[in-house]
């Protein structure tokens, strides 16, 4: 996940409101403190959705290749 964390920590501030879009059990307080880190978001995917670590990335990796484009435009 390694490139996919470069893109979400550069692109976060424009990504927050999508985020909370995609996974509306995300609370605002849950995306103003990631800080744009798969591994953050993996973390309160798994406590907020009961998913297991794998199904977070999973989930993570699918919702950047829908957004490919978008991210990797400057």
């Amino acid at each position: 996940m390694d490139a996919n964390q470069d893109i979400l920590q550069g692109k976060w501030h424009e990504l927050k409101g999508q985020v909370k879009q995609r996974w509306g059990k995300l609370t605002e307080g849950d995306v103003t403190r990631l800080s744009g880190k798969t591994e953050e978001l993996a973390g309160i995917l798994q406590q907020r959705y009961g998913y297991g670590k794998a199904q977070a990335e999973l989930e993570i990796n699918q919702w950047i290749s829908d957004h490919a484009p978008t991210l990797n435009a400057t």
